[in-house]
């Protein structure tokens, strides 16, 4: 486990932190559960099927999503290849944990902030203030995390046996990737079923939209009909959607618990990262399910959780 007084990089003693600075940093970063429980107080979230089309501070959205999920990856890399330069105790290189861990992260936003915008068939705009939000978060995510893997975690494999970090053994690492698997594999599962509702209802309106054309050469003088999909919801029943509302929420989380599990229940920054991705999405989800009864009717969606058993 290194201890620096004084870092070089972007930002000296900063970006990457000094241990002095990056304890600050992981003490407020412990303390973001209370920023995001203020979404509880307000109905508005600025992005997804709760976007306002007309701000003119709207953000393209497959431009906003990538650019604000992206820091949260470059900054782990960046801050752990920084300190991991600069301690101490580096001669040998890491340890392989530390690069797997970071490579499951890596593995996550290369699908989250790469992929998923090129995937999805369209996207609603994002207002500037939440993907401003959004990007302090990564950032504040990507600096915890990856000065804990460069520096100021276990750096050696005998820091690592010597658990000065909580319980851990190779078992439970492995375990821990495994459930990092399933959750990222669910997750991805589910984005496409919802992906696939889109396509369809593409599908649907360019056929129309063919009919239509059809019908205007029979009748020339006719405007032609527009059938966007951008706004379009069904409800899901794939997968866990038969009981949960929003299973990739979920199963995101199921991945970052396994991160953790993987890094040992003594990693700080793992465990602030699973609890503020709880609290950030909880509150939209749970105003989430009341747009779906609004929307369909409580009929429609009796019995399925908002996320987790309990929340309905």
């Amino acid at each position: 486990m290194g201890s620096i007084t004084t870092t070089d990089g972007l930002v000296p003693n900063w970006f990457p932190p000094n241990r002095e600075n990056y304890d600050r940093i992981v003490f407020l970063w412990k303390l973001y559960p209370l920023v995001a429980s203020l979404q509880w107080l307000v109905s508005w979230y600025g992005m997804g099927k709760t976007s306002v089309p007309s701000s003119r501070l709207n953000i393209p959205g497959r431009i906003a999503w990538f650019t604000m999920e992206i820091p949260g990856v470059l900054t782990l890399l960046y801050n752990m290849r920084a300190l991991a330069a600069q301690v101490p105790a580096g001669e040998d290189g890491l340890p392989y944990q530390n690069k797997v861990l970071a490579a499951l992260f890596v593995l996550h936003y290369a699908y989250r902030a790469v992929l998923y915008p090129l995937l999805q068939p369209s996207m609603s705009p994002i207002h500037a203030l939440v993907w401003a939000l959004a990007a302090a978060f990564q950032v504040a995510n990507g600096v915890a995390l990856g000065g804990w893997l460069g520096a100021y975690g276990p750096t050696t494999q005998a820091d690592w046996r010597a658990r000065q970090h909580g319980p851990w053994s190779p078992g439970q690492f492995a375990l821990g990737l495994a459930v990092f698997y399933v959750g990222l594999a669910g997750n991805y599962y589910h984005d496409e079923e919802l992906r696939e509702i889109r396509r369809r209802a593409g599908r649907r309106a360019a056929a129309a939209a063919a009919k239509d054309g059809a019908s205007r050469e029979a009748a020339p003088g006719q405007a032609p009909k527009r059938n966007p999909v951008d706004k379009h919801y069904e409800l899901p029943n794939a997968g866990l959607f038969r009981v949960v509302l929003y299973p990739h929420y979920l199963l995101e989380w199921v991945e970052w618990f396994g991160f953790w599990m993987a890094a040992g229940w003594g990693c700080v920054p793992a465990r602030c990262f699973v609890l503020n991705e709880v609290f950030s999405m909880l509150p939209r989800a749970v105003r989430g399910r009341k747009w779906y009864a609004e929307r369909f009717g409580e009929d429609k969606i009796r019995g399925r959780w908002a996320v987790i058993p309990g929340v309905v």
